[in-house]
């Protein structure tokens, strides 16, 4: 479990393929030294499990599930990546909860300069609309955010200047790919709302506009 509160700024030091899998490298100057064998990192918002590590590095092997599903596929040999350990019991929880579980790819559609802070436009897939609310929180590329607004499945983020120096926000252009996981009580949120319906097995949610005005959730 994560706060979605940057530690450091690590980089993408080797990518090695094994067997169809991906064994990455990662340069940081995170504190390596509370960290064992089988912990959690999470790497621009990905959780991913420790195999081996130094004093200013960790490996960690990738999955193909993994691959699919979040930007690690295009990855390039020097790339700035956003780092956090998992948090402890004792830690201040600044952000909100993160699993490290990416939920899609969102796209930058729109970067602009907006007085000293960055402004970002996000385009998030069409299915994960139904979790995000204004003024709620959502991750990307690890990084715990406030929506200032939806339009539709487009969110408007604005991040200040410490948050740029921390994070690898400088590298998000139009066109940039980001890892997305909402709110994960909005996750649980919606099976609650199924009801016995959840033991149901079907691919797709049966929550609808529909379904939430029949339960008193729209006016």
């Amino acid at each position: 479990m994560f706060t979605g509160i940057i530690e450091s700024l690590g980089t993408v030091q080797s990518i090695q393929d094994i067997g169809g899998d991906v064994r990455l490298r990662i340069q940081t100057a995170l504190d390596m030294s509370d960290v064992h064998l089988g912990d959690s990192i999470a790497t621009n918002g990905i959780c991913l499990t420790v195999i081996d590590f130094g004093t200013d590095w960790y490996a960690v092997d990738v999955s193909r599930e993994s691959l699919h599903r979040t930007t690690l596929g295009s990855w390039k040999i020097g790339q700035p990546v956003n780092v956090e350990k998992a948090m402890l019991p004792t830690t201040r929880f600044g952000g909100h909860i993160v699993s490290g579980h990416v939920d899609g790819l969102g796209e930058m559609t729109l970067v602009r300069q907006d007085a000293r802070s960055l402004y970002f436009e996000v385009t998030a897939p069409a299915e994960l609309a139904k979790y995000l609310a204004e003024k709620g929180s959502v991750t990307v590329d690890g990084i715990s955010l406030t929506i200032n607004h939806l339009r539709g499945n487009i969110i408007s983020l604005n991040l200040i200047p410490h948050t740029a120096e921390r994070t690898n926000i400088g590298t998000w252009k139009l066109g940039t790919k980001v890892n997305l996981e909402v709110d994960v009580l909005a996750r649980y949120i919606e099976r609650l709302m199924l009801g016995d319906q959840a033991a149901e097995h079907k691919t797709t949610s049966n929550i609808s506009m529909e379904f939430l005005a029949q339960n008193g959730f729209l006016r």
